[in-house]
C-alpha cells in the first residue's frame, strides 16, 4: 500500500504544447481518485506520467516516500487497466489474469492460488478455461481487471475502463469496480470523462480543463460549492442553469433578463459580492432547485420566481425534466473544442454567452406541463449560484463560506 503524490507536475511537448500545467494532487492509500474532464484536457495525459508512460517535463511524482520520475513503467509497482481490455486472445482466462506472476516465475502453484482468488472476488471462476472470445465485455472487462489485481500493486491505475461497455452494463460494472477497489484498499486513480461516473466512484474528483486542475474534492463538495464556471457547468446532470445578471445597489434583488429575484439575507452580506453592487454577475441555478408553479399555487413565492415557456417535457418514470425558455441570456462554462491533448482551448474562467436562452427544471413527476405551456418557475434562492463574469470564479453558493468577512478576532 502506498500513498501517491503530484507536486507541480507539468508537460510540454517538443513542439512547445503545454499539454499539463503544474498539477498538484496527492492520493492517501485506499484512496479512489478520478480525473475528470472533456476531451483533451490532459487527465490521460496526467496518468501516462503516473504510469511512466510519459515523461515529466516539470515536477516531481513520488509512490510512498520514492520519487519515481526516473523509474521505468515496470519498475514503479503499478498496474493499469485499459480501455480496450489488452487481452490475450489465444490464452485463457487463468492464462490471462496470471500472466504477468508467470514472468516473474512464480511457482505454479502460488500462481493458481493467486488466481483462482481474483477470480472469485471478480465472479470469474466459472470462465477459467474460456478464451476472452467467449466471454461478454464485461466479464473481458474482468478479466483485465483481475490481471491487475494479482500483481498486488501498490497503485492501480485505468485508463477509461468501461468505456466500450453499454449503458446498463456501465451502470453495473462500475459498482463493481469500486466495491472491488474498496475491498482491496489500493489507491486507484481513474481517468474518465463521464462526470456522472467520477461522481458515484470517486472517494474524490479531480476536474480538469486544457491541462489545468479546476478543483479537486469531494464528489458533493463539487457539486454543492464549484469553485468556477467550468466546474459548474461541468459537474451536474443536468447540467446547472447560468444566466447573465445584474445585481442592485443595495445587494437585495438579482436582475435576470427582465425579471427580478430577491436575494436571501445570507447573501445580501456576503463581503465577496460586495464589489458587484450595481454591477453584472453569473448566476446558477441548479435544475433540482427549480419547481413549477401550478394550479395558482404561489404561496411563499414572492420574489422567487421566473415566468418561462415550456419547450419540451421529459418524463423519466420517477420526475420530469421541463426544458424551458426565458428572456434572458444564457452563458455557459467553456468546456474546451479539442479532440487531444495538444489543445490550447480557452480559460475555464471565461464564459461564451449562447443566443439559446434555454433552462432544465426538474420537476415531480405528477407535473402537468407541456410544451407550449407557460410556466412559473419557484426558484431556491437559498441555493443560488453567483460567479465573477470576468475571472469565472464562484462569489457564493449553498456550501461556500464567506473568505472575505472578517474574522471575530479581526472585528
Amino acid at each position: 500500500m502506498a500513498t501517491v503524490e503530484l507536486e507541480h507536475v507539468t508537460k510540454i511537448y517538443p513542439n512547445g504544447v503545454e499539454a499539463v500545467s503544474d498539477v498538484n494532487l496527492q492520493v492517501a492509500e485506499g484512496e479512489f481518485m478520478v480525473l475528470v474532464g472533456p476531451s483533451g484536457c490532459g487527465k490521460t495525459t496526467t496518468l501516462r506520467m503516473i504510469a511512466g508512460l510519459e515523461d515529466v517535463t516539470e515536477g516531481e511524482i513520488r509512490v510512498g516516500d520514492r520519487l519515481v520520475n526516473d523509474l521505468s513503467a515496470s519498475d514503479r509497482d503499478m498496474a493499469m487497466v485499459f480501455q480496450n481490455y489488452a487481452l490475450y486472445p489465444h490464452m485463457t482466462v487463468a492464462d490471462n489474469i496470471g500472466f504477468a506472476l508467470k514472468l516473474r516465475h512464480l511457482p505454479k502453484d502460488e500462481v493458481r492460488a493467486k488466481v483462482e482468488e481474483a477470480a472469485r472476488v471478480l465472479g470469474l471462476s466459472e470462465h477459467l478455461n474460456r478464451k476472452p472470445a467467449q466471454l461478454s465485455g464485461g466479464q473481458r472487462q474482468r478479466v483485465a481487471m483481475g490481471r491487475a489485481i494479482v500483481r498486488e500493486p501498490a497503485v492501480f491505475l485505468m485508463d477509461e475502463p468501461l468505456s466500450n461497455l453499454d449503458a446498463k452494463l456501465r451502470v453495473q460494472m462500475r459498482a463493481e469496480v469500486a466495491r472491488i477497489q474498496r475491498r482491496l484498499g489500493v489507491a486507484t486513480f481513474y481517468v474518465t470523462h463521464d462526470q456522472t461516473e467520477a461522481m458515484t466512484m470517486g472517494d474524490k474528483v479531480a476536474v480538469f480543463n486544457v491541462g489545468k486542475l479546476q478543483q479537486c474534492d469531494e464528489p458533493q463538495t463539487l457539486y454543492d460549492t464549484p469553485a468556477n464556471l467550468f466546474v459548474a457547468a461541468f459537474i451536474g446532470s443536468p447540467a446547472m442553469n447560468l444566466y447573465r445578471g445584474h445585481l442592485n445597489p443595495e445587494l437585495t434583488r438579482i436582475r435576470i433578463g427582465e425579471q427580478e429575484l430577491e436575494l436571501p439575507g445570507r447573501l445580501r452580506g456576503l463581503g465577496a459580492l460586495q464589489p458587484f453592487r450595481d454591477k453584472p454577475v453569473v448566476v446558477g441555478i441548479r435544475p433540482e432547485d427549480l419547481n413549477s408553479v401550478e394550479d395558482g399555487d404561489g404561496h411563499g413565492t414572492a420574489g422567487a420566481i421566473l415566468q418561462g415557456n415550456v419547450d419540451l417535457v421529459e418524463s423519466l418514470g420517477s420526475e420530469k425534466l421541463v426544458h424551458f425558455r426565458l428572456d434572458a441570456e444564457r452563458v455557459s462554462g467553456v468546456i474546451g473544442s479539442a479532440d487531444d491533448d495538444s489543445s490550447e482551448g480557452l480559460d475555464a474562467g471565461e464564459i461564451a454567452a449562447s443566443a439559446a436562452t434555454v433552462g432544465t427544471a426538474r420537476v415531480a413527476a405528477s407535473s402537468r406541463l407541456r410544451a407550449g405551456d407557460e410556466t412559473r418557475l419557484k426558484v431556491d434562492t437559498e441555493r443560488l449560484h453567483l460567479f465573477d463574469p470576468d475571472s469565472g470564479d464562484a462569489l457564493a453558493g449553498p456550501g461556500r463560506v464567506d473568505t472575505t468577512a472578517p474574522s471575530p478576532a479581526a472585528a
